[in-house]
């Protein structure tokens, strides 16, 4: 019987790959943004254009990545954040996947300048379609930046499959909010095609909600602390009346990682039962 089986080219199982970590602009974003926390950054930069179809751009200070690693961390199934197996039981950074770069590069021309602070020149790679383009010493200031331009360049399928603009830019922002929300001790800007969008300084977890969703809600969250032998619960609770049509004003987080879960929504959901209208959520 003859052979059937054969080993899928590289670009093509990045590809396939890349359909399952990234599935629109937000996807990229919320990779990249904490790609970013995980190297320690304190200040980050997201610069979109087109809602992320034509760039999403992250810059970070953090500790920025040697010549050698510039090139690594776009292999598939390469990261710096596992070492056994053991770890995936101790995980503390945001994620360890190893495909997400890889799998962005795959479909996006992606320009990638780095420099840790000990080192005298940065490095620069460039790819385009998982094909090494560039990959040289470069001058750059400490820390990161990754630009990621014309995403699904070469799947355009995909590409049509994207929404509207404005449809993908609110996908972009809540991503953005996610990460911003829970890493409050970091500075954040947004930039959207050029323009100054949301300045965030480093503060505590109030004055963050309070900075992206609007002083208006600065009289209305009531703390919430429980300490127990088996967890921590720590947030804000926003007063009966600021009870909302959508959810689009909650947020739970699990490790300062952000989670939807059924159970924890429905205990929130239950405890405001007789102080708000059925159908409304409390943020």
């Amino acid at each position: 019987m003859e052979d059937i089986i054969r080993l899928l080219p590289d670009a093509v199982a990045n590809q396939i790959a890349a359909g399952e970590v990234v599935q629109r602009p937000a996807s990229v974003v919320k990779e990249l943004l904490e790609n970013a926390i995980d190297a320690g950054a304190s200040a980050i930069q997201l610069i979109v254009k087109d809602a992320g179809k034509t760039l999403i751009q992250v810059v970070d200070n953090g500790r920025g990545m040697s010549f050698n690693d510039a090139r690594l961390c776009f292999e598939r199934h390469a990261t710096s954040k596992l070492r056994n197996a053991g770890d995936l039981f101790r995980i503390s950074t945001k994620g360890f996947r190893g495909e997400a770069l890889a799998s962005i590069a795959a479909i996006a021309h992606v320009e990638l300048k780095t420099k840790p602070a000990a080192d005298e020149m940065g490095t620069l790679v460039l790819i385009e379609g998982a094909e090494i383009k560039e990959h040289a010493p470069v001058t750059a200031p400490n820390g990161t930046s990754i630009a990621v331009k014309n995403l699904f360049f070469n799947v355009p399928a995909r590409r049509n499959f994207l929404k509207s603009d404005k449809v993908e830019l609110t996908h972009v922002e809540e991503e953005l909010y996610r990460v911003a929300l829970i890493h409050h001790d970091i500075t954040f800007q947004y930039y959207n095609n050029g323009s100054l969008i949301l300045m965030l300084p480093a503060t505590n977890m109030r004055q963050r909600i309070v900075n992206i969703f609007g002083q208006h809600l600065n009289d209305k969250l009531f703390p919430v602390e429980l300490n127990h032998e088996l967890m921590r619960i720590s947030g804000f609770i926003a007063k009966p009346e600021n009870a909302r049509k959508q959810k689009s004003e909650q947020f739970m987080f699990v490790n300062r990682r952000f989670v939807r879960h059924s159970l924890l929504n429905y205990a929130v959901e239950k405890a405001y039962a007789e102080l708000i209208p059925q159908g409304s959520h409390p943020p």
